[in-house]
C-alpha cells in the first residue's frame, strides 16, 4: 500500500502534532535497523560518534552506552525531532555526554576531523546532493573514521512502490559506492540483511588519510 504524501513528508521533516506521532512510530520501527548500523561501527568506548538524521534520538543512549569516554552528536534537520531527541536523552545531553542540534547534512556544524565514527540510517533518501554530502561528512571525520549507512536501494521494488516518488528517492547502490569513493572513501563490500520484513543494506565506507 502506498503511503499518502503527507505521511512520507513527515518522515522526511516532522512537524506538529502529526510529526510526533511519525516519531513515536518510527523509533519503534527502524530500532533494530539502528542496532544493525550501532553493531557495524564497532564501537571503543573512546570514540566520539556522529549520528546524522538521529530522529527521535533512540541510537544516541545506546551509543552512549557504549562510548563512556567519547561524545556522542545527534543532528536533524527537523526541530520537532530535535525536541523529541532532547526530551528522550535529557540526562545524557544534561551532563554534556550527548549533544543534539538541528542541522542538515549538507552543512554539518562540526570543525574538521572532530569524530571517529558516523551513521544515519534511511536518511539517504532526502539528501538531493549525494557526492556533496558523503565530502561533508569526509571533512568531519577523521583520518581511517568510519561512516555506516543502512538503507532501501533503489532494488527494493516493494520500497518504490510504497511510497512516493517526489518524497523518496532510493538510490542504486553502485552510485552509493560511487558518490563515497569520490568523496574520499574506500568501501567494504555493501551486506544485504535479509531479516523480515524486509533486506536493508547496511554499508561501511572507510574515510581514507
Amino acid at each position: 500500500m502506498r503511503r499518502p504524501r503527507f505521511i512520507a513528508e513527515q518522515a522526511r521533516n516532522a512537524k506538529g502534532p502529526i510529526g510526533r506521532v511519525i516519531a513515536w512510530i518510527m523509533a519503534r520501527e527502524t530500532q533494530r535497523d539502528n542496532l544493525l548500523a550501532i553493531e557495524a561501527l564497532d564501537l571503543r568506548e573512546t570514540d566520539h560518534v556522529l549520528d546524522i538524521g538521529a530522529g527521535h534520538g533512540w541510537a544516541l543512549a545506546r551509543i552512549a552506552s557504549q562510548t563512556q569516554i567519547g561524545t556522542v552528536t545527534g543532528l536533524d534537520p527537523s526541530s520537532l525531532m530535535v525536541d523529541i531527541a532532547k526530551r528522550r536523552n535529557a540526562t545524557l545531553v544534561r551532563d554534556g555526554k550527548v549533544t543534539i542540534r538541528q542541522a542538515h547534512v549538507a552543512h554539518l556544524p562540526l570543525p574538521d576531523a572532530a569524530v571517529d565514527k558516523a551513521m544515519s540510517v534511511h536518511t539517504l533518501y532526502f539528501w538531493p546532493d549525494l557526492g556533496g554530502s558523503f565530502k561533508e561528512i569526509a571533512r568531519v571525520l577523521k583520518p581511517q573514521g568510519q561512516l555506516v549507512l543502512v538503507f532501501r536501494s533503489s532494488d527494493d521494488v516493494r520500497a518504490a512502490a510504497a511510497f512516493p516518488a517526489e518524497v523518496y528517492s532510493f538510490p542504486a547502490v553502485a552510485d552509493v559506492i560511487s558518490a563515497l569513493r569520490h568523496a574520499g572513501f574506500s568501501v567494504s563490500a555493501p551486506r544485504l540483511d535479509q531479516t523480515p520484513p524486509q533486506g536493508y543494506i547496511v554499508m561501511v565506507a572507510t574515510r581514507q588519510a
